[in-house]
């Protein structure tokens, strides 16, 4: 069995909180994904490291020796890579980019774009991954800049004191289907358990997934889900749908080609539609040049977070 770096900071995460459930928030994840990744840990280590009777939550002897032995080590190691990086970074006028899967193939490459016309040229190292990944590595240090939707529902709980937010700008999270022949969805939203609808759906934990939740509490009515899909990517639920497959909810910046083309048709009413925001984060203490040129720039052009 391999250990992941990541369980550690869950762990230490749960010694300086001695909560589940607080830890959970500040590792992005939900409480039982942080269970299971603890009780991983406890495996790999081979004896348990938490008292779960206990309230407050209290680590056992093995735990408090692995929390400090695994303080140290995790430090040693993001020291390491920290300037291993800095060694490798790109030349000139150059920042270290995170961002959500549709938000780098869709709003990053033109706000990029329009902003460099404005603002002058910079290079950019860009990794598009999951939120809980691209949160992970801003508050490690591992890049400058992360850019990520945002929605009540799912909150970025990032320190005020120590990480900075500015909104970019916003738009609709929408159900979509492949269209029938005369246009219309092929399916809509009004499935019954004996007739559920194909669900074209995100992942459990995804962030995307928690927002379709959301919507789906709201809504005044109930409608009957079968999924039958499953991805953490919103361009992977697009593929599937405009096959036909169900209906998919989507960022409307992933949809618009198709849609535009007749390929895919908007499925339901607004009740089935949210607001998302699309924000970016940087660490206060950052002291790259060029971050601090081009944030300035943003809070110039009037975003707040």
């Amino acid at each position: 069995m391999h250990m992941n770096l990541i369980w550690i900071g869950d762990l230490l995460a749960l010694a300086d909180t001695r909560s589940f459930s607080r830890a959970a928030e500040l590792r992005h994840i939900t409480q039982s994904a942080l269970s299971r990744r603890i009780r991983s840990l406890e495996d790999w280590v081979g004896a348990e490291l938490v008292h779960r009777g206990t309230y407050p939550l209290e680590l056992t002897q093995a735990g408090l020796f692995f929390c400090e032995e695994g303080r140290e080590a995790l430090k040693t190691l993001l020291d390491a890579r920290a300037d291993i990086r800095q060694e490798t970074r790109m030349p000139g006028r150059a920042i270290q980019i995170r961002a959500g899967h549709s938000l780098s193939m869709t709003f990053l490459p033109k706000w990029m774009k329009q902003f460099q016309q404005w603002h002058g040229h910079f290079n950019a190292r860009v990794v598009a991954e999951n939120v809980l990944d691209a949160v992970m590595a801003l508050t490690e240090g591992s890049c400058d800049l992360m850019f990520c939707y945002h929605h009540p529902s799912a909150p970025i709980l990032l320190d005020r004191d120590k990480f900075d937010c500015l909104i970019l700008g916003r738009e609709a999270f929408i159900p979509v289907s492949a269209p029938l022949a005369s246009g219309m969805p092929a399916f809509d939203l009004t499935g019954r358990k004996k007739q559920p609808v194909p669900y074209l759906a995100y992942t459990a934990t995804s962030f995307l997934g928690r927002v379709v939740e959301f919507i789906h509490k709201q809504s005044s009515r109930q409608v009957a889900l079968e999924r039958c899909y499953e991805a953490d990517m919103a361009m992977l639920l697009m593929n599937m749908a405009k096959e036909g497959y169900g209906v998919a909810w989507l960022p409307e910046s992933v949809a618009a080609d198709a849609l535009r083309s007749g390929l895919l048709a908007k499925v339901g009413g607004e009740e089935w539609q949210t607001q998302l925001e699309i924000r970016a984060y940087r660490a206060k203490h950052n002291a790259n040049p060029t971050l601090q040129e081009l944030w300035s720039s943003l809070v110039g052009d009037g975003s707040r977070g």
